[in-house]
């Protein structure tokens, strides 16, 4: 098999020259899922792969191309040459991983930011009976919050009312600021599904009641399965969206009830801050949360959280 690999890659080495550098022109990619995994038996060792279109497992880009970086964050810096090399590994079946031998991982780990919006859904706003926002409300995570798409949530000592949150997020592809609304797309790698992990006592009760410290405990972010590519998802702004607790649906809505979308929260952040590849955008959560059920309802040790978007796909994390 590495002989394999090694040979593809020699062949196709003089085409990739040109596109080596800084990347600076909009990202252009194919339908893909892309993912960050470890092998079992080797936990330590990362690797970005793209996952074989007939599920029989996934490419490992780093296999294929010994040139590729061992993170996903590394792997998005290189722009485009990135991108053509995972959809040559794609055309390539070479290479493969079966998923029994692999770890999922968040697809994006140690990012410059993470980047969330709360306030963003018109049927979560009318939940609370709460005015619509005319302007993104922008709070953020610690990168440390950031967790795997099948790995523990950790139920601090610190608090005893953690809630859940499904949240479609999103994840830049290249470095930006001052972007142009209708030139935002552009710059998003891809889509996944997160859990906006929350402490509403720290977020609406201590502390001053800033959100900060209430949403950014370990493990509080989880993120996954895959970084779904623009070009395959048919429209990301008509997605159902989905949180069950226990088996039992406690959020069910669907992206068009964004009230700011993809191309406008990067429009307006990157007024502020410069966005950097692996930046994590987590857009807001719908209606159904546990602190506005009568009488609330939040998570204990043993729960378990399942969080589902339609075309991308679904996290499962089990309270410790």
């Amino acid at each position: 098999m590495r002989v394999l690999c090694g040979l593809w890659f020699s062949l196709r080495r003089l085409s990739d020259v040109s596109s080596l550098g800084t990347f600076r022109r909009p990202l252009s990619s194919d339908a893909m899922r892309l993912v960050q995994f470890c092998r079992k038996g080797n936990e330590g060792e990362i690797r970005v792969g793209v996952e074989h279109e007939q599920g029989h497992g996934v490419i490992d880009l780093k296999a294929f191309d010994p040139s590729m970086p061992p993170t996903m964050r590394g792997f998005l810096e290189l722009g485009q040459k990135g991108m053509d090399c995972a959809q040559r590994a794609l055309s390539s079946d070479q290479c493969i991983v079966p998923h029994s031998d692999i770890r999922l991982l968040s697809p994006v780990t140690g990012p410059d930011k993470v980047v969330c919006v709360g306030m963003n859904y018109k049927d979560h706003c009318l939940e609370q009976n709460a005015p619509i926002p005319t302007e993104p409300i922008i709070f953020s995570k610690f990168p440390s919050a950031i967790t795997g798409p099948y790995d523990d949530i950790m139920l601090p000592n610190k608090t005893q009312k953690v809630d859940w949150e499904v949240e479609l997020a999103f994840v830049i592809g290249q470095k930006g600021k001052h972007i142009k609304e209708e030139e935002a797309l552009s710059y998003v790698a891809g889509f996944t599904v997160a859990n906006d992990v929350s402490a509403r006592d720290w977020q609406m009760e201590k502390n001053g009641k800033q959100w900060l410290l209430g949403k950014t405990f370990d493990t509080f972010c989880p993120l996954g399965p895959a970084l779904v590519t623009t070009a395959a998802l048919k429209d990301v702004h008509h997605l159902g969206v989905r949180c069950l607790v226990n088996g039992g649906v406690v959020q069910d809505s669907n992206t068009n009830q964004l009230i700011f979308k993809t191309e406008k929260l990067i429009a307006w952040v990157s007024q502020f801050a410069t966005l950097y590849p692996g930046d994590v955008f987590l857009t807001g959560t719908p209606p159904g949360v546990g602190v506005f059920r009568k009488p609330p309802v939040f998570l204990k040790r043993g729960d378990v959280v399942e969080c589902q978007i339609d075309e991308i796909g679904s996290i499962r994390n089990t309270v410790v």
